[in-house]
C-alpha cells in the first residue's frame, strides 16, 4: 500500500451526523451518530479534491470524466480511507487518536469515575451449558459479584497501545465522552415542497454535536475548598488516514448533514501498531474491527469456512470466540445518483474475534491489515474506498 496521509478534520460549527434512522415527521427525533461512518470523511475529502482540480461534477457523477486517483463513482481509483476515528489536537500541536473501547473490555464506574477496567476471556462452556453461539468458546468475565458496565468512554493513545500489547488498559487511559463533545438539541421545521414555506404542524427535533474546543469547560476540581472549572487544552475532531492519493492539507470541507464547515490540518500522529512478529510467534491474536464490517454472512468474518477455519490472503487460523455487539445498518447518501445508498447490515466497530492456531508471517499479517477484510468475490470497491472493513490486530495473552 502507498504511504498514508493523515488529516485532522476540525469542526468549526455544530455537526449533524445522521445515522440510518428516518426523521422529519411531526414530533420525530433525529439522533446523531458519533463517530460517523468513515464514508463521511471519504465523501468530504473527495468532493474537495474534485473541486480543487476543477472537475465538472455533473460529468464526474455521470461517469464521463475519470479522475487520476478517484476514478469514477462506478469504478473508484486508488483513493482509500484506511482509518477514521475520533481525535484531539493537543496544545503542542500533536494529534492523539481516540479509540472506542473494544467489545471485550468491561468498564466499572463509581461516583462518576472509572474505577476498574476488566477484560473478557474466551472459555469453553461448562458441561450442560447451551448457547446459540456456533463457536467453541464464549467470552467470559470472571467476577465475584454482578455489576453493571459503564459506557460513554474512549481509550487514549496510551490505553490503545496497552490493549494492542495484550495488556488491560488502566482507568486513567479512559476519557469521558462529555470531555469530547456535547449534544445540542435543535428544532427543525418541515417545508412544503410546492411552496418552499414552513408546513403547519411539522416540527421535529435533531441532535447537533458540538465538539469541545480549547478553553471549554469540561469539569470542576476542588481547590482550597473551592470549586474551580477544568478547561480543555485541546480541540476535538476526527483523524482520517488516506492511501492512494494526496488529499488537501489545508482549507475546509463540508462535513455531515447540512454540510457544516470543518478545517483540514495535515497531521503526523504516532499511530500505535501491533507487534506483528510477536503475534506470529504466539500463533494467536485478537482481531478488532476499527470500522464497521460489511460482511456477506452477517457477523462472520470473510474467509471463514463451515469448520470455523479462517483463510484470507496468506493468513489462516481458527476462529474460537467472538464478542460482537448488536448489528448496525449502514447506508448513506449517493451524491452522484442523488439517492440513498443500499442499506447493508454491518458488524459494529469494536467487535472482537479471537483467532487461534494462527499460521502467518509478520509480513502477511501487515499486508492483510493494510488490505482490510475483503474476501474473494465479495469486494465492494466503493465501500472499500470509503474505509469500511478495517481492523487492527492485538496480542492475545
Amino acid at each position: 500500500m502507498s504511504a498514508i496521509e493523515y488529516r485532522f478534520l476540525e469542526p468549526l460549527d455544530v455537526l449533524f451526523l445522521r445515522g440510518n434512522k428516518l426523521f422529519g415527521d411531526p414530533g420525530s427525533y433525529g439522533e446523531s451518530l458519533v463517530p460517523p461512518w468513515p464514508s463521511v470523511a471519504a465523501g468530504a475529502l473527495r468532493s474537495r479534491m474534485l473541486a480543487d482540480d476543477g472537475v465538472d461534477l455533473a460529468a464526474f457523477a455521470a461517469g464521463r470524466v475519470t479522475h487520476p486517483t478517484l476514478g469514477t463513482p462506478e469504478n473508484p481509483g486508488a483513493f482509500q480511507v484506511t482509518s477514521f476515528q475520533m481525535a484531539r489536537r493537543l496544545a503542542d500541536g500533536r494529534v492523539e487518536p481516540l479509540i472506542a473501547p473494544p467489545a471485550d473490555l468491561v468498564i466499572g464506574e463509581q461516583d462518576g469515575k472509572v474505577n476498574s477496567v476488566r477484560a473478557l476471556n474466551p472459555a469453553a462452556p461448562a458441561a450442560g451449558v447451551r448457547s446459540s453461539s456456533p463457536l467453541p468458546k464464549l467470552p467470559v468475565l470472571a467476577e465475584a459479584e454482578r455489576g453493571k458496565a459503564a459506557s460513554g468512554y474512549w481509550l487514549s493513545e496510551a490505553g490503545w497501545r496497552r490493549y494492542l500489547a495484550g495488556e488491560t488498559p488502566l482507568p486513567g487511559d479512559l476519557i469521558k465522552s462529555s470531555e469530547l463533545w456535547r449534544i445540542d438539541p435543535r428544532v427543525g421545521v418541515g417545508l412544503d415542497a410546492a411552496t418552499g414555506r414552513a408546513a403547519d404542524g411539522r416540527l421535529f427535533s435533531v441532535q447537533a454535536v458540538a465538539m469541545i474546543k480549547r478553553g471549554h469547560r469540561i469539569g470542576t476540581k476542588n481547590e482550597n475548598s473551592e470549586e474551580k472549572p477544568i478547561l480543555a487544552d485541546y480541540e476535538v475532531g476526527f483523524l482520517a488516514g488516506i492511501a492512494g492519493a494526496v488529499p488537501p492539507a489545508s482549507g475546509m470541507v463540508r462535513l455531515g448533514g447540512d454540510g457544516r464547515a470543518a478545517a483540514i490540518h495535515a497531521a503526523a500522529p504516532n499511530v500505535a501498531e501491533p507487534d506483528y512478529a510477536a503475534i506470529a510467534r504466539a500463533g494467536r491474536c485478537r482481531l478488532v474491527l476499527a470500522t464497521p464490517g460489511i460482511f456477506s454472512e452477517g457477523w462472520k468474518l470473510p474467509g471463514l469456512d463451515a469448520e470455523g477455519r479462517f483463510h484470507l490472503g496468506e493468513v489462516s487460523g481458527r476462529l474460537v470466540c467472538a464478542a460482537v455487539t448488536r448489528a448496525e445498518i449502514v447506508s448513506g447518501w449517493d451524491l452522484a445518483r442523488w439517492q440513498p445508498k443500499s442499506a447493508r447490515r454491518a458488524a459494529p466497530a469494536g467487535s472482537v474475534y479471537w483467532l487461534d492456531e494462527l499460521d502467518a508471517t509478520p509480513e502477511a499479517l501487515r499486508k492483510l491489515a493494510d488490505a482490510g477484510l475483503w474476501g474473494k468475490g465479495g469486494e465492494d470497491r466503493q465501500r472499500r474506498a470509503e474505509g469500511f472493513n478495517r481492523f487492527g490486530l492485538a496480542a492475545w495473552k
